[in-house]
C-alpha cells in the first residue's frame, strides 16, 4: 500500500477543525493555509459553517468525495466512529493527533485496538494516535501543530515522539 496520500495529498479534511485560536483543530487547518498548501481543504465540523473563509462540512460523507488524507483532532472516545466513517467512504490515509489511548490505561488501549482493527478490515494506514502530525515542506503541507512550515531541503527528520 502505498505513502503516497500522506506525502503528497491532493486533498485533506479535518477532523474537528476549529475557529477558536489556540486549539489544535484551529492551529492545523491555519498552519495548512499559511503554509500555501494547494490542494484541496475540508474542515470538518457540524457546528460551523466556515472557519477561515473555507466551507465547513458536517461529517466526510458531506464531501461526496474521498479526501487523501484525513487528519482526526476530536476526543479519543469519538475517534472509532470517525475511523468507521473513513472506511464507509474509502478513505486509506489517516493521521489521528487525538491523545488519550494506550498512554493513559486500559480503556484507551481498548479504543486505540478498536481503531487498529476498523483500519485493519478498511485497508488504512494510520499516522498515531497521539501525534504531533506531519510536516512536508517541499508539498507545502504543514499537517501539524508543530509551528511554521520549515523551509524545503535535503533532509528528512522522522520522529515517533509527539515531543520531537
Amino acid at each position: 500500500m502505498s505513502l503516497e496520500n500522506f506525502f503528497n495529498p491532493k486533498s485533506v479534511a479535518i477532523v474537528g477543525a476549529s475557529g477558536q485560536k489556540g486549539k489544535v483543530g484551529y492551529e492545523i487547518l491555519k498552519n495548512m493555509i499559511d503554509a500555501g498548501y494547494k490542494g484541496k481543504i475540508f474542515p470538518i465540523n457540524p457546528k460551523s459553517e466556515t472557519i477561515e473563509g473555507l466551507q465547513c462540512y458536517a461529517d466526510l460523507a458531506a464531501l461526496r468525495q474521498t479526501p487523501d488524507l484525513v487528519i482526526i483532532i476530536v476526543p479519543a472516545k469519538i475517534v472509532p466512529g470517525i475511523m468507521q466513517q473513513c472506511a464507509q467512504v474509502g478513505v486509506k490515509s489517516v493521521i489521528i493527533i487525538t491523545a488519550g489511548f494506550k498512554e493513559v490505561g486500559k480503556a484507551g488501549r481498548e479504543l486505540e485496538n478498536q481503531i487498529v482493527q476498523i483500519a485493519r478490515q478498511a485497508g488504512i494506514r494510520i499516522i498515531g494516535p497521539n501525534c504531533l502530525g506531519l510536516i512536508v515542506p517541499a508539498n507545502k503541507l504543514n499537517a501539524s501543530f508543530g509551528g511554521n512550515l520549515p523551509a524545503a531541503g535535503a533532509i528528512g527528520y522522522l520522529s515517533q515522539s509527539g515531543a520531537l
